[in-house]
């Protein structure tokens, strides 16, 4: 009886996408993005493979995401850059300038900011671990994912400092913990040291490790330091534990591939940002607030107001992490009253 090897297949297309993403330490929020908007591409030419299509067909796939399907410039720019990533990183093909695309409009928006006073009630109508997150968006400037994902060991109370570690744009970056969180804080971090003992007691307590220091440091993810200031209320698996592959194949006609073999890692991962948006837009309308406020609104309005106190910008781009201080310039507009400064004649009649 003669004995035949089976030979593994080589990773599928967007296996192969998924697999450069992690290597680059790419979020897995990011990974998922992309791989959802190559797949879409595929599917708009009818399942062709991105090898046998070029800047031709990326050009009017992002065209009609700006016609036919009328999509905001950033989401078009996300798409953009998604495929772009397949061809040059995964493909190895460097596309020419896209010329021919049209672009979807950038509108010039200027942020919803709440006064003090609306953040004031905003915060009145909010308790708990809701209120705590609402009260670090406006007193440190975090974005809302920056919050969730913020670990024990970054917190100091002493020197009464956040340390964000991979805000956007990978950075990491240092802000204030206002004197009126530090003991509410404190009362918080008591209840999850109780419940990631329980997790210990239950052979659990483990947390994503970022840039595989699972490998370095096996028993870190266990460490009160590591765990996520606000977790989840419950277990659940890690999505990257699920696949044997980088990526589960999906099917392009709907169903996801599933690879045997691997146990799943069940961890306790960090509160969901859907809670927190939720909690804040009832809060908005408890508050009589008709502004359209969404927790990032709070960070908005932190920036704002610390540029209405005086502090110079420099100092507020460093706080938000704005790599450039015209993104940071945006909240001047407060600083003038009215028009441009201008008062009204009806005003000096």
């Amino acid at each position: 009886m003669q004995n035949t090897t089976i030979l593994p297949q080589p990773p599928k297309l967007l296996e192969q996408v998924a697999a450069k993403m992690r290597v680059k330490h790419y979020s897995l929020r990011t990974e998922k993005s992309y791989v959802d908007w190559i797949k879409r591409y595929i599917l708009h030419f009818d399942k062709t493979h991105p090898k046998d299509m070029g800047v031709v067909e990326v050009e009017a796939f992002l065209t009609h995401l700006a016609v036919a399907r009328n999509v905001s410039a950033s989401t078009q720019n996300q798409a953009k850059s998604a495929l772009l990533y397949l061809y040059k990183e995964v493909l190895g093909v460097e596309l020419p300038w896209l010329d021919n695309v049209t672009q979807a409009k950038v509108p010039q928006r200027l942020p919803v900011v709440l006064t003090q006073a609306e953040v004031q009630g905003l915060l009145s109508r909010m308790d708990g671990t809701m209120w705590l997150i609402a009260s670090l968006l406006y007193g440190s400037g975090l974005r809302i994912m920056e919050a969730l994902r913020l670990r024990v060991k970054d917190v100091d109370f002493a020197r009464r400092e956040i340390l964000v570690r991979e805000g956007k744009g990978f950075k990491d970056r240092v802000t204030m913990l206002p004197i009126s969180l530090v003991e509410p804080l404190k009362a918080h971090l008591l209840k999850v040291q109780m419940l990631h003992q329980d997790d210990l007691n239950a052979g659990h307590g483990e947390v994503f490790m970022p840039m595989a220091l699972d490998r370095k440091y096996p028993s870190g993810g266990k460490s009160w330091s590591w765990q996520y200031c606000f977790p989840s209320v419950k277990l659940s698996v890690d999505p990257r534990s699920k696949l044997a592959a980088p990526y589960p194949q999906p099917s392009l006609t709907g169903g996801d591939g599933v690879y045997p073999g691997l146990q799943h890692v069940i961890r306790r991962h960090h509160a969901d940002e859907k809670t927190v948006q939720r909690a804040v837009k009832k809060a908005v309308k408890l508050a009589g607030i008709i502004k359209l406020a969404t927790p990032h609104t709070l960070r908005h309005s932190f920036a704002t107001h610390l540029l209405a106190g005086g502090y110079d910008i420099r100092t507020v781009q460093e706080l938000l992490g704005h790599s450039d201080v015209a993104t940071t310039m945006i909240y001047t507009h407060v600083l003038n009253k009215g028009g441009k400064g201008v008062s009204s004649p009806l005003d000096v009649m």
